[in-house]
């Protein structure tokens, strides 16, 4: 890949301060602006042949403004002096008219984060032309379609990206970070006996030198193809299951939602009442950093500009935390744990940054070998989840495996469990990558309901 000059526009320092200060003087107690600047090139390819270049660049605005516990927010990609006093009109007019909203309002001024922030490493600034793009897609694409089994491709796509985002609030908060992204990917089609299945691989990361070369994802991408052709269906029963590491962040992700703010809140967890208890085994610790150097979910401060900080989330199996934002925690009579995200329009939800679950001990050939004879799921669709009681399913594939060794690919399968019931009897494998802003080692358990032909 080679470099380019690059070609930015900024959003002016003043802008976002005079925002605020406009809203105050049109009537409001207090406001907040956020600006998100981003530039993205990405290239497709099929065959060999380039297939699509699609090149954007934005600039946008978001304000938010608080009338007594009234609040409003707007947005607008038009920076004119023009549309910025109508945005700040109609914020205020809007916020008059809304219902009253007993939690709302900035986060308290002795949670926000102060400067100087740490350098997290996320900007990269390499700026790729779309010539290098389409070499590296085309390059990636031929990888996949050397692989013995690959009949046709999906297509193979390169991308790099810059992004920027501030928050200047009427409290004196004023905070900005920058980041960029590189992706490679592609996806194709394996046949065997006229039967076909999909495989793929990419990959995206903060750094281009962090980014694996095209040989290896189009190698991966291949081999996972392969490997799936000629599934078989398998009996309904009781198994051992194991989630490749790939998919075991989806088995994860329903704790998450259990213990944000706004669900326990809304009593609506079925882990609102296990605050301090285990709910996964002794041995596991699920963490949250949002200082990991090049993280894709790196961030100084959160959305409302309350400061972060790394957090065990899980501790020895215990639940330490809810996930807060400023509004939840109000409710919960609770502060804020900076875990605030928002977009431009409307008011801040919660989530993660890094977050990770330690590795165990014994690696995916380890869990195999214990489990002896099982399923292995290498993907996952369409999961389903009762909130309340923690009932839930998710169709799947991926392998049979007897004797701790692969047997045969097997299609068209669900799992189920009741989560409170089978998180603690969860064994985490030694596998944990880095490839995305959760990342989970491969995850065992002892029996789960399958649901096959």
């Amino acid at each position: 890949m080679s470099n380019a000059s690059p070609s930015t526009a900024t959003i002016p320092a003043d802008l976002l301060p005079d925002l605020v200060a406009a809203a105050l003087r049109a009537g409001a107690d207090a406001a907040e602006a956020v600006s998100a600047e981003s530039a993205a090139l990405s290239v497709g390819v099929r065959n060999g042949t380039l297939e699509e270049v699609e090149r954007e660049e934005s600039r946008d605005l978001g304000l938010r403004v608080f009338i007594g516990k009234r609040q409003a927010t707007v947005s607008a990609s038009d920076l004119s002096e023009a549309t910025r006093s109508r945005l700040v009109e109609r914020a205020v007019a809007m916020a008059r008219l809304a219902p009253e909203d007993p939690y709302c309002g900035l986060a308290p001024q002795d949670r926000l984060a102060r400067g100087p922030f740490p350098d997290l490493d996320l900007f990269d600034g390499t700026h790729l032309t779309a010539e290098a793009l389409e070499a590296a897609a085309v390059a990636t694409e031929a990888a996949a379609m050397a692989v013995a089994g690959v009949a046709r491709s999906e297509g193979g796509h390169a991308s790099s990206s810059t992004s920027r985002w501030r928050l200047v609030t009427s409290d004196g908060f004023d905070g900005a970070y920058h980041g960029s992204g590189f992706g490679l990917g592609v996806g194709v089609i394996a046949e065997k006996d006229g039967a076909m299945e999909r495989g793929g691989e990419h990959r995206h990361t903060r750094h281009l030198s962090d980014l694996p070369g095209a040989d290896t994802i189009g190698a991966e991408a291949g081999r996972r193809a392969v490997a799936r052709t000629g599934p078989r269906k398998i009996a309904s029963m009781t198994a051992p299951v194991i989630f490749e590491n790939r998919v075991a962040g989806q088995v994860i992700s329903p704790l998450l939602g259990a213990i944000s703010g706004p669900s326990i809140a809304r009593g609506s967890s079925f882990l609102k009442d296990r605050m301090g208890q285990a709910v996964l085994p002794a041995d596991v610790n699920l963490i949250d950093d949002p200082f990991r150097p090049r993280g894709l979910g790196s961030t100084p401060f959160d959305d409302e500009g309350v400061a972060v900080t790394r957090q065990s989330i899980i501790d020895a199996g215990v639940l330490t935390t809810w996930l807060m934002n400023h509004a939840a925690a109000t409710q919960l009579g609770l502060a804020s744990t900076g875990h605030a995200a928002r977009g431009l329009a409307g008011p801040s939800g919660v989530s993660t940054h890094n977050l990770h679950m330690e590795p165990g001990e014994r690696d995916l050939a380890g869990l195999m070998a214990d489990a002896g004879t099982g399923l292995l799921v290498t993907s996952m669709f369409g999961p389903s989840l009762n909130p309340n009681t923690g009932d839930w399913s998710a169709g799947v594939s991926g392998f049979w495996f007897e004797g701790g060794e692969l047997a045969y690919p097997v299609s068209e399968i669900t799992v189920a469990g009741k989560l409170p019931d089978i998180y603690p009897r969860l064994v985490h494998g030694s596998d944990l990558e880095f490839r995305g802003s959760f990342n989970v080692p491969s995850l065992m358990f002892d029996a789960l309901a399958i649901a096959g032909k």
